[in-house]
């Protein structure tokens, strides 16, 4: 078999797919999926949703973050800074009264006080859900409203 055979037959790993920056969330959609979750009564899932909207973190920076990044001594702050992973530049954002109830919802039912990290896994390897379980969980919100999961 010569070399342009086989290369004739192969296709590329990634045809079909959208690959690079995904489509931003309109506000109508922010807003069907934040009714969706509180109608589901997810404390974690609300919150996250919450803050990613507010902080427009990198989803490596908003699995990371801790209890102390947003809360002291119980109370949410009205702002936040994170540094980024990927750049080690600090993020500074704001935190909406929305989210702060939404984190305030979260905490009551974290354990050990709240002194860990804010989204929790499940193994003990990795205290915190991974980049794939909050990629999971984004496309799960976009299905719950009817939008095309690859594009966002």
């Amino acid at each position: 078999m010569s070399e342009d055979t086989l290369y004739a037959r192969t296709q590329p790993w990634n045809k079909g797919l959208f690959i690079g920056q995904k489509k931003p969330l309109q506000p109508k959609h922010v807003w069907s999926i934040r009714v969706r979750l509180e109608l589901r009564k997810s404390p974690r899932d609300l919150a996250l949703f919450n803050l990613a909207i507010d902080s427009k973190l990198r989803a490596c920076d908003l699995v990371r973050l801790r209890v102390n990044d947003l809360c002291q001594a119980g109370k949410v702050h009205d702002r936040a800074t994170v540094i980024q992973q990927k750049t080690g530049k600090p993020v500074k954002f704001e935190v909406t009264e929305h989210t702060r109830l939404s984190i305030e919802r979260l905490l009551e039912q974290l354990p050990s006080g709240g002194s860990g990290y804010l989204f929790l896994g499940r193994s003990k390897q990795r205290p915190h859900i991974s980049t794939r379980q909050y990629s999971r969980i984004v496309h799960a919100w976009a299905e719950s409203i009817g939008l095309e999961t690859a594009m966002y």
